[in-house]
């Protein structure tokens, strides 16, 4: 399994480490060269107006983008989210969304770095205890079209959701030393 992790800025670290303990061969990827022959991809946390300026200056916006139209499995967490959604509110006006997957995110919705909290979270066909959920500045799912399958709430709000080959979550799984997500996420990917 090759599995990408888009190393631009943000918690790409972390990303690539869960996946090499998962017996990945990571590929960081940083230039559109490093798009090929990948089975997955993760599009991390960090500031999404920042990721969204640098997929443009890296040459990587468009080869992403139509990699991910021709069902490349991407899995964007937190600002990788925002990066990946339809709609963005609270956003700066010059940032475009890829609209990977058909959902409305709204910036750091849950206030603040002092307003950053944990919580367990039930995933769909999950095995084991909940999740926990580690939230920071992080985005609200507003809203879900009608193709987009929600695997975990909190709160009365999606946090987890997919939409064919495209997974997005509004916390950091790898910030949880626990490495079931992105398991969850491999194991339908090499399906």
């Amino acid at each position: 399994m090759r599995a990408g992790v888009l190393c631009l800025q943000g918690a790409f670290r972390e990303h690539c480490e869960v996946f090499a303990t998962l017996g990945a061969d990571v590929v960081e990827v940083r230039t559109p060269k490093h798009l090929t022959d990948l089975d997955a991809l993760v599009l991390p946390g960090g500031e999404s107006s920042t990721i969204s300026h640098l997929l443009v200056t890296s040459g990587l916006r468009e080869p992403l983008s139509q990699a991910i139209r021709n069902g490349l499995p991407t899995l964007g967490t937190c600002a990788g989210l925002i990066v990946l959604a339809n709609e963005v509110l609270d956003g700066r006006p010059d940032q475009e969304p890829l609209c990977a997957i058909d959902l409305t995110a709204r910036r750091n919705a849950y206030g603040r770095q002092v307003d950053s909290f944990e919580a367990p979270l039930d995933v769909k066909d999950l095995v084991g205890e909940s999740f926990p959920g580690v939230f920071i500045r992080a985005p609200v799912i507003e809203r879900v079209g009608p193709g987009v399958e929600v695997l975990a709430m909190h709160d009365d709000r999606a946090v987890l959701a997919r939409e064919g080959n495209v997974w997005v979550t509004t916390f950091h799984p790898e910030l949880a030393n626990d490495f079931r997500i992105h398991e969850y996420f491999l194991q339908e990917v090499a399906a």
